[in-house]
């Protein structure tokens, strides 16, 4: 699995970006969002369980996010066709403020090491890529946990602090001081 310091992995991918099928799918590349933090997240398959809650909290945080010049972009091993089904059907997820990537190829899973090797999905992966598409935080769950985008929010808030910051630091608070 790529780690803290790599670069983000190239790539071209199907997105789902509406539900209006004229303006549904769009492609994204690694340099759609040049210049900018990036937040991506993986989920295993679409039409589960506990994916939709994970899906539509950070959703809900978006705003944080896009807020602190991040951009969220999620993606499972599913078709765009697929994604669109889900999101058009699953009430929490109509509304996504964010790309949903469709790695059906599994080539970015592959080139991240996240591909499950006995389930054949994406695993429960985040990233948070900085402006010059470096990874600085990877954050990975069993594929029956869901992961908690408040702390994906809390740990980027730390690392465009720049400093030192305690366990549980939270944005405002005091940092090391050596």
């Amino acid at each position: 699995m790529l780690s803290i310091g790599a670069s983000f992995p190239a790539f071209e991918l199907t997105a789902v970006v509406d539900l209006d099928l004229k303006k549904a799918f769009q492609p994204i590349t690694d340099n759609s969002f040049a210049g900018k933090w990036k937040v991506y997240f993986f989920w295993p398959k679409d039409f589960t369980f506990v994916c939709p809650t994970e899906i539509a909290a950070f959703g809900t945080l978006n705003p944080e996010f896009v807020a602190r010049g991040a951009q969220v972009l999620g993606g499972s091993i599913d078709s765009e066709f697929v994604h669109w089904a889900w999101r058009s059907e699953q009430p929490s997820l109509k509304n996504l403020p964010f790309p949903m990537l469709s790695d059906i190829k599994r080539e970015l899973s592959t080139a991240l090491g996240i591909l499950d090797p006995k389930a054949g999905v994406a695993q429960r992966a985040t990233f948070i890529v900085d402006p010059e598409n470096k990874i600085r935080f990877v954050y990975v769950t069993d594929l029956s946990i869901g992961r908690d985008p408040k702390e994906v929010l809390r740990v980027l808030d730390a690392l465009q602090n720049g400093g030192m910051t305690p366990c549980g630091w939270h944005k405002g608070e005091e940092t090391i001081k050596v």
